[in-house]
């Protein structure tokens, strides 16, 4: 899907495009600088840099560990950046063309407490018990235990956010993660958006595997961890 430069700059700042625009309702605001509710997600981002100080003040009243993407942010006392996470921001131009042969589910309320323990389980931390609201989910289940998932975080209009892309440890290499990743892509697509993901740059694996069904890297993009310390 072809789209203006201008379009695509969205991706550099997110987190506060999806806020803006598909993710609105779930946007707290203060000023220039937009913030997910941190029950559903803890990540920000923001577009005047002097803005963004007594902004993130204020959301760490509310949550004391989350992230602001993108440009690294003005932090003051008693705030402080704990690491810088950068990722490779991948996008998937065409559907991915794979064979189905795994029964995949639209994971419901129902599975919400599977959907959670198992996320946390593999990337422990970003999933909160209600990140299955932001978007669709979708699992795969063998023995009523959900042993892989793949869904969606941040929305713009033009844009979705593949995320939790994760697999038991006891149930990886069946190729589990790609089905769900060309099943939830697939749906992306259908909505006459594109998908995109964040990978950490030094987990070579999974950024072999994007690359390997059809994902190119776009950029480098930071994930700036903030907390408290006092």
């Amino acid at each position: 899907m072809a789209y203006s430069e201008k379009c695509m700059k969205k991706l550099d700042n997110p987190a506060w495009h999806s806020l803006e625009e598909a993710h609105q309702k779930f946007a707290i605001n203060y000023d220039k600088i937009k913030f997910y509710n941190p029950d559903f997600c803890t990540f920000g981002g923001f577009i005047d840099l002097k803005d963004s100080a007594t902004g993130c003040q204020e959301y760490s009243y509310i949550s004391n560990n989350f992230y602001v993407l993108g440009n690294k942010p003005d932090i003051k006392y008693p705030l402080k950046i704990n690491k810088e996470l950068i990722c490779n921001q991948m996008v998937l131009k065409i559907p991915i063309d794979l064979e189905m042969n795994e029964l995949i589910i639209k994971i419901q309320e129902e599975h919400a407490n599977d959907l959670f323990n198992l996320v946390n389980l593999v990337q422990p931390g970003y999933f909160k018990k209600r990140t299955l609201q932001l978007g669709n989910y979708y699992g795969i289940y063998k023995d009523n235990q959900l042993v892989a998932v793949t869904g969606e975080r941040m929305k713009m209009d033009n844009f979705t956010e593949l995320s939790a892309i994760v697999t038991h440890p006891e149930h990886t290499g069946k190729g589990y993660a790609k089905q769900l990743i060309a099943y939830a892509s697939k749906k992306i697509f259908s909505e006459n958006k594109t998908p995109y993901l964040h990978v950490a740059e030094d987990n070579k694996g999974a950024i072999k595997l994007y690359e390997k069904i059809g994902f190119t890297t776009r950029r480098k993009i930071s994930f700036w961890n903030i907390g408290t310390l006092v």
